[in-house]
């Protein structure tokens, strides 16, 4: 089968040609212009933190000898000749790192909760008062605004060293940060449901129920699994400032310069947070797939 194919003449192809020509040049310009406002900005942040590109290749030297550190014992031998002395406190490790996967659980659990609460006074087409949809996400964003290591700060000089400080900290901080992706989720709905209901005179808690929960409730816990991966290295970190779990002890190490146990108990770390992030994950491939 022959297909023919209309061929312009030149005198009507070249105003084309000029046009895309023209067109393809203003975007490279902005491309360019794009590059060179990025390239200056960088320029005037790195200037005005005092970055020194120079003192960074100076001193590259010490941070790869400290890594090398972290990897020999005592005695001058790599960690893996002599596992038994590496992990010598690995009971107490796996102990503290359970209390900081429990605190991150227990916080994100919280937060989570509060969350679900307050996402429906916060989303635009459900919650009709705007005095309310502003109060609430006014709170939201002050509670993920202050870094969950201040309010740590503050709960451990109210409440004392200890895990409870942890878990009040990353319960504020995870609700601020999933009421935002929570009530996102519920603004971008199918409003015919809720409607539908409306029309019936069914109140806010009816519409709530069955119109907007069989919609959210995937992505609601799909967003509450991957703030857990992600409370679960933050509570590693509250434990700097004694707010519980392994990050005490990883501090110390620091600290002292027990640089074979800073590898063992970091080591431990990455596997756990490893294997979370891997049940996890295959929990909200589950979840995104189930029919709404």
């Amino acid at each position: 089968m022959v297909k023919l194919v209309a061929v312009l003449p030149d005198r009507q192809v070249a105003p084309l040609l000029r046009v895309y020509g023209a067109a393809v040049r203003t975007r490279r310009l902005r491309g360019a212009a794009a590059v060179a406002v990025a390239a200056i900005c960088i320029a005037v942040a790195a200037w005005s933190a005092g970055i020194e590109p120079s003192r960074l290749f100076e001193h590259v030297g010490r941070f790869t000898s400290y890594f090398d550190r972290l990897l020999r014992l005592d005695s001058g031998a790599r960690v893996w000749t002599g596992p038994a002395e590496w992990l010598w406190g690995w009971r107490r490790w796996l102990r503290l790192l359970g209390d900081t996967v429990l605190m991150a659980y227990v916080g994100t659990c919280l937060g989570a909760v509060g969350a679900f609460l307050l996402s429906f006074f916060a989303a635009e087409n459900l919650a009709r008062s705007g005095w309310s949809r502003f109060l609430v996400r006014r709170s939201l964003e002050f509670c993920r605004t202050v870094p969950d290591l201040v309010f740590a700060l503050v709960f451990v000089v109210a409440f004392g060293l200890g895990p409870v400080p942890g878990v009040l900290a990353i319960a504020i901080h995870s609700l601020g940060s999933l009421g935002k992706q929570f009530f996102e989720v519920v603004e971008n709905i199918e409003m015919a449901p809720v409607a539908g209901l409306e029309a019936t005179g069914a109140g806010f808690a009816a519409i709530v129920r069955f119109a907007v929960l069989p919609q959210v409730l995937p992505g609601f816990a799909s967003y509450a699994l991957l703030r857990f991966e992600i409370n679960v290295r933050g509570a590693t970190v509250l434990g700097f400032v004694g707010a519980g779990g392994v990050g005490q002890d990883l501090i110390e190490a620091i600290r002292k310069f027990y640089y074979s146990d800073v590898s063992a108990i970091l080591l431990m770390i990455i596997a756990t947070v490893v294997l979370l992030d891997v049940t996890t994950e295959r929990l909200r491939r589950t979840l995104s797939e189930t029919p709404q």
